[in-house]
């Protein structure tokens, strides 16, 4: 009798244990597939190929870690490599433009300059789905303002 007592609480238990993890709600958030950052991409590259502007464009998820990079041939910047992942990450992570921070150094908080391993430059971008951040895209090329450019045209490619 006390076996089956047994496996009818464990039983009664589990049961329960579902329940109060249905009954959670936990609740969900939309994700960077590799298809949409592959999308994300696509459109930044052709925006970078139309201009004339080869460069670098990496696209990470929303832990700033990362899903694609492209270099393109003859990328102005070499070092574009580490620092459009860098840019990504920084966008990503501080769910803002990475040219906000560049611009709190230079202005009114300079102190942002202390926050390591980022890249503190413009260029890089929050990417959003539904209205949360999902990812981000860096670019680095000959300017700040084609980077952003660049970055703009992947980032559309998500609405």
């Amino acid at each position: 009798m006390f076996k089956n007592t047994l496996t009818l609480s464990l039983g009664a238990l589990a049961l329960a244990a579902t329940q109060l993890a249905t009954a959670a709600n936990l609740p969900t958030r939309p994700v960077l597939t590799l298809a949409a950052a592959q999308q994300v991409m696509q459109a930044a590259q052709a925006k970078a190929e139309a201009e004339n502007w080869p460069c670098v464009i990496s696209v990470v998820d929303a832990a700033g870690l990362p899903l694609t990079l492209v270099r393109m041939d003859n990328a102005a910047v070499p070092a574009g490599v580490e620092i459009a992942p860098g840019k990504a990450r920084t966008a990503a992570l501080f769910r803002r433009p990475s040219g906000a921070l560049e611009d709190a150094i230079n202005g009114n908080r300079p102190a942002a300059a202390t926050a390591r391993g980022f890249v503190l430059m413009r260029g890089g971008l929050p990417l959003v789905a539904d209205g949360q951040i999902v990812g981000a895209i860096g670019v680095s090329a000959d300017t700040p303002q084609h980077d952003e450019e660049i970055a703009r045209a992947g980032a559309a490619a998500l609405k």
